[in-house]
């Protein structure tokens, strides 16, 4: 929720829109191209992406860029993978910097090869002073391992006499998550038509909108931003509550 809204308004923009990006394959395959191909072009949508949503106001974009489950993938795919990250990381982050966006990388670190640490915390580094839109890329990230690693903390925490059991709420577990000092996202869109979450921010997508769009990553547009925007605003977001006409309606006993 945006600062000063109350439950059951949305704004007009949300400030936090994660994005499940899927159907690089798919796009490739309807065109007879190599798998390589629709990654390479679902980067061109990335950068898109990043660019209309700055323009349009989005405080935080989280990108689902490669997931946990994704090294189980044939080892020539999940290497020109890393090269489009790599590519990425030496092409744009100059761009990104200059354009005042501030990158962030969710997900585990610990069994990263060190080339690839080194290019996480070089792009958190060198964007940490910037004021502008924070893109999150959510990189060997997965939702559950993300809770367990949480848990973890806690438990060494509690097991060190750092702190009770007692003092443990939501609160204090959000904090604690890789994404602890950012807002949780508002509206979660993902494409190609696929309707599932794959594993993608479940604590912090609790109370999202989720907008589902038949369109391909690698086709993913300005105007389909728009559209999952448009769907957003036409919702009403209640938080367990009722919405505010039937909230009116109900009788006190």
């Amino acid at each position: 929720m945006s600062v000063g809204q109350r439950p059951g308004e949305r704004a007009e923009i949300p400030s936090h829109v994660a994005v499940i990006m899927d159907g690089n394959g798919r796009w490739a395959q309807l065109r007879g191209l190599p798998r390589h191909e629709g990654h390479r072009r679902g980067l061109e949508a990335l950068r898109r992406t990043v660019k209309n949503a700055a323009d349009l106001g989005i405080e935080v974009l989280t990108l689902y860029s490669f997931s946990t489950e994704n090294w189980r993938r044939p080892a020539a795919e999940v290497s020109f993978l890393m090269t489009l990250l790599r590519h990425f990381v030496e092409k744009d982050l100059a761009e990104l910097s200059a354009a005042n966006v501030r990158v962030r990388v969710i997900g585990g670190r610990e069994d990263l090869a060190p080339d690839l640490l080194r290019l996480v915390e070089h792009a958190e580094a060198a964007t940490r002073g910037n004021t502008g839109m924070i893109l999150v890329v959510a990189f060997n990230y997965g939702s559950r391992d993300e809770i367990v690693r949480t848990a973890r903390q806690l438990a060494a925490d509690v097991a060190a006499g750092r702190i009770s059991p007692a003092s443990i709420d939501e609160s204090s577990f959000s904090l604690r998550l890789d994404t602890g000092d950012l807002p949780d996202p508002e509206l979660v869109i993902r494409t190609s038509g696929e309707t599932r979450i794959s594993n993608f921010l479940l604590w912090q997508a609790a109370y999202a909108e989720f907008v589902f769009t038949p369109v391909l990553w690698p086709d993913f547009d300005r105007a389909a931003l728009e559209e999952a925007l448009a769907e957003y605003r036409r919702r009403e977001r209640r938080f367990g509550g009722l919405a505010e006409s039937s909230a009116r309606n109900v009788g006190v006993a």
